[in-house]
């Protein structure tokens, strides 16, 4: 098994990080994310707000790997709890496909900056492993490396969605290593519309349970 861990920092406060953070898609550096969808949505006792999705992707591979995979798609199961009141987002993902073949595990949590500075911080640990006869140290190589690189993505196309919501607040440039990646005002207004919407059960979840609930299956069903 492999092991990960990192810290992003997002320059925004963390409730519009929260925000944002329902729709991170679509951006440009999520192309491989084919779709999303929430299965299942409550707030417990203590106004927790618990979701589970249902994600979407596919990702290239190299030939060596092709004996194993009956799909380049995979589906990945994200379950996150908000907690308004300790101000933090925690999400739990893993792969429940192709886990023929490796089995990722990742663990995310957004919680305020200590710098006092008011930005976000992005805890992460994941655990890469397989356990493919005679490759599965290769294959955790191969996941390890994967990992990274769509980490990076994950976090530009992040800063993109934040920067499309709040550039009136920050004067952050999303840029890539090539070009600039400039905003389409109709993917701004699509993503401010998702980020409204949010909004309605995130606020909630601050008060009381039921209106959080009545506003998670207006979005679910808008």
């Amino acid at each position: 098994m492999r092991y990960y861990e990192s810290s992003q920092t997002f320059h925004y406060n963390w409730e519009q990080v929260v925000k944002a953070f329902w729709c991170r898609y679509p951006n440009p550096f999520s192309s491989h994310v084919l779709s999303e969808d929430v299965v299942h949505r409550r707030v417990d006792s203590s106004g927790k707000l618990l979701t589970k999705r249902l994600i979407s992707k596919t990702n290239s591979a190299p030939k060596w790997t092709e004996r194993f995979l009956t799909s380049k798609n995979v589906l990945v199961v994200e379950e996150s709890v908000l907690d308004p009141n300790g101000h933090t987002l925690t999400t739990y993902t893993r792969n429940i496909g192709l886990k023929h073949l490796m089995t990722i595990e990742e663990k995310v949590t957004y919680r305020s900056s200590d710098d006092g500075k008011g930005w976000t911080v992005a805890d992460r640990q994941a655990w890469i492993d397989s356990s493919v006869f005679g490759l599965s140290s290769a294959v955790q190589r191969f996941g390890l490396e994967r990992f990274k690189k769509n980490v990076s993505k994950a976090c530009q196309g992040f800063n993109f969605v934040l920067t499309a919501l709040y550039d009136n607040l920050n004067p952050e440039v999303v840029t890539t290593s090539e070009n600039h990646i400039s905003i389409n005002p109709l993917l701004r207004e699509k993503l401010k519309e998702k980020a409204l919407r949010a909004t309605e059960f995130a606020a909630a979840a601050k008060s009381k349970a039921v209106p959080i609930v009545v506003a998670a299956h207006r979005h679910d069903s808008s």
